[in-house]
């Protein structure tokens, strides 16, 4: 087994050799060694991306230090890599440490510290305010994902009749880790203190462990814009090398950013152009809130059906059929619900009495004196009683009263069952685990846990779309909804005047190259889709696995289509004739695009194949770009400086002169769609790649 002709980095034997040097049941003696005298250049580049970092013991890093020696460039890639071993494991040490100071908390504990912790750091203590993560130029989120890493660690190594929780479990639990703060009596709360600041070291070690690898690891692994250069044989200078490619990441991220405020628009369009525009949705004093929910909602369905091919209805986990609205209204309600009821109070509480201490206790006796409502920093009840509070979400013109059943089917979608996961987790076995915001509500046993500081602020479209896409991708309906993409986007194409053929098979003796998902013609010009429908990913790491897996394959699956297309078009006239060519006429020019529902690697070329999102494509074949560049404010919550400038806005087309598949081109490989946004090919925006809708 050799690797002695590997040409450059991009090339699939380095993608062989990283998923060699990943694993360890398989060994070849005299391979790493072979590589080191031969290409070291691929060898270091598969090193890094087989994320060795996170191996230490790995036999295959054994055999990267014996051959050390062997070519300079492997040697300081060694080092490099120990340097980095030894920082990731004082962190771990430190994460450990931290651990053991609340290892005897159960995982429903951590969550009522961590919501103690949440409102102190987290949540705005001033109306005009940011939080004080915040005020440092941290991201929530970054939090968020840190603490559901400590849920995480609780679910691993707690015992699982911890999890089952009833009023005698948390009874005693809120007796040592809540009520002491919010009811104090003469004694200090001298351990609650303790925890909370145990729990603050705990969070802060995840965190900076959780940095360490994304700005450190992964960057060493997959970014190829940035090097890192030993210096005095013990510590590492990050240098750029290519700032176009670093440049471009944060582009993407913009791109990202700008994405939910054209949905939302669009649904604001269609809603003040509905009968929805006239109907009273909830009380009078709740209208304006429910509206915006509602619009909030038919926005990520716009999104979801039109991106994503989700029908009206999803199967939820348990199996039972939820209404897909109404499953994101109920999310946007509780959002709502939370908001004004939860964080709005604390914050105005908060900046009158100048102590956050003093604002939750006020919020929590006031939801005692009003009904014995549950307004501690975090909540739970029965399912059945949510069940209950949930089912006037579900009111429709055929179901005046609601449906208890679809109110269940709702949870179900949106429920992270903790027991499950725990046996999972211990049990070793694999698994996506879903996140905080994916799905917000933590079942433990009988009773559904919420945090309000999570739920009030998430993104909800996020939340939805990573939900069916990333964790439940393997629903029965996933074949389906990809279908519907396809669909979809014929009938765009088809309505600026394009041949459209879906689905097409090759003739038999050229069916190994596979059913072309879209072929469209228009203007002598050819264009020869590949539909890929994935999720919205959050680190470099999934990044680079979505590009060398999934766009990789479909680059060389389009170039095997492109060829068998081409093919035929000399001999079958009823192909020719539907795209409107004659029999034999060649294509003036053939197009083959990678059409993803992912922003990654947006504009790259997998085979010499565009991939472009299917998003961007929307926007073009609309020609509605405008709605990006949030025209009436209701993304951003500012006006425009006048009704003139938003006006000419909206009548600015891509298409000056009239739609024709040139310009289409033209706009789409040109990124026109983006250009007014200073997102084009040349600027640079950020220091922080933006993961999350705000």
């Amino acid at each position: 087994m050799h690797f002695l002709a590997l040409p450059d980095r991009s090339d699939a034997g380095i993608l062989a050799l990283t998923r060699y040097l990943s694993q360890s049941k398989v060994l070849v003696d005299g391979l790493v060694e072979d590589m080191a005298r031969s290409a070291p250049e691929a060898l270091v580049v598969a090193m890094r991306r087989a994320r060795l970092v996170l191996a230490p013991d790995s036999p295959q890093l054994q055999a990267l230090r014996i051959v050390r020696t062997l070519s300079p460039i492997v040697d300081e890639a060694v080092r490099v890599h120990d340097v980095l071993v030894g920082a990731y494991r004082e962190r771990e040490v430190d994460l450990a440490r931290w651990k053991s100071t609340l290892e005897d908390t159960t995982a429903f504990e951590l969550l009522v510290l961590a919501s103690l912790h949440a409102y102190e750091h987290l949540v705005p203590h001033t109306m005009t305010g940011k939080s004080l993560v915040e005020e440092r130029d941290d991201r929530l989120d970054v939090h968020w994902d840190a603490i559901n890493d400590l849920l995480t660690w609780k679910l691993r190594t707690t015992q699982r009749e911890t999890l089952k929780l009833d009023d005698e479990v948390i009874g005693p639990s809120l007796k040592r880790y809540l009520s002491p703060l919010l009811f104090p009596d003469r004694e200090p709360p001298t351990e609650l203190v303790a925890r909370l600041q145990a729990f603050a070291g705990l969070l802060a070690a995840q965190v900076e462990l959780n940095a360490f690898l994304s700005r450190s690891v992964d960057a060493h692994c997959f970014d190829d814009s940035v090097r890192f250069v030993l210096v005095d044989n013990r510590r590492l200078h990050l240098e750029e090398i290519d700032p176009a490619a670093k440049a471009k990441w944060f582009r993407d991220g913009k791109k990202l950013e700008l994405l939910p405020g054209y949905w939302l628009h669009r649904a604001f369009h269609d809603f003040a152009a509905s009968d929805m525009v006239h109907v009273r949705i909830g009380r009078p004093e709740n209208e304006a809130e429910n509206r915006l929910a509602y619009i909030r909602a038919m926005a990520t369905q716009l999104r979801l059906r039109e991106v994503y091919g989700v029908a009206d209805t999803v199967t939820a986990h348990t199996g039972e059929t939820a209404d897909m609205f109404q499953a994101l209204l109920s999310l946007e309600l509780t959002a709502r619900f939370f908001m004004l009821d939860f964080i709005v109070p604390f914050v105005e509480g908060s900046e009158q009495a100048g102590d956050w201490i003093v604002s939750l206790r006020r919020l929590a006796m006031r939801g005692l004196i009003n009904g014995m409502q549950n307004r501690f920093p975090l909540t739970w009840s029965g399912r059945a009683e949510k069940v209950s509070k949930t089912t006037g979400w579900t009111v429709t013109p055929s179901q005046p009263a609601g449906s208890a059943r679809m109110a269940a089917a709702i949870l179900d979608l949106w429920t992270h069952d903790m027991v499950s996961e725990a046996e999972r987790l211990q049990k070793g076995e694999p698994g996506l685990a879903p996140r905080l915001i994916e799905r917000p509500y933590l079942k433990f046993g009988h009773q559904l846990v919420q945090l309000p500081w999570v739920a009030a602020l998430q993104s909800n479209g996020t939340a939805a779309i990573n939900n069916l896409r990333r964790l439940a991708a393997r629903r029965g309906e996933a074949a389906e909804e990809t279908r519907r993409i396809e669909s979809q986007l014929a009938t765009l194409l088809r309505g600026r005047g394009f041949r459209v053929l879906l689905n097409w098979q090759p003739p038999a003796e050229r069916r190994d190259a596979g059913e072309v998902d879209v072929i469209a013609a228009l203007d002598g010009h050819l264009f020869v889709l590949e539909v890929k429908s994935t999720y919205i990913r959050r680190s470099m790491h999934e990044a680079w696995l979505h590009a060398s897996t999934t766009l990789r394959k479909a680059g060389l699956q389009l170039r095997r289509k492109i060829d068998v297309v081409q093919w035929v078009f000399g001999t079958d006239a009823e192909l020719c004739e539907v795209l409107g060519f004659a029999r034999g006429q060649p294509p003036q020019r053939v197009h083959g695009w990678i059409v993803d529902t992912s922003i990654e690697s947006d504009h790259e070329r997998f085979s010499g194949f565009l991939k472009v999102s299917l998003e961007e494509v929307i926007v073009a074949l609309r020609d509605d770009r405008h709605l990006l560049g949030d025209p009436e404010g209701l993304w951003s919550g500012q006006l425009p400086a006048s009704r003139e400038a938003a006006d000419q806005e909206l009548h600015a087309s891509l298409y000056p002169a009239g739609f024709s598949a040139e310009r289409f081109v033209e706009v789409v490989e040109g990124e026109l769609v983006w250009a007014e946004f200073g997102v084009g090919p040349d600027p640079a925006w950020g220091k922080t790649r933006l993961f999350r809708e705000s």
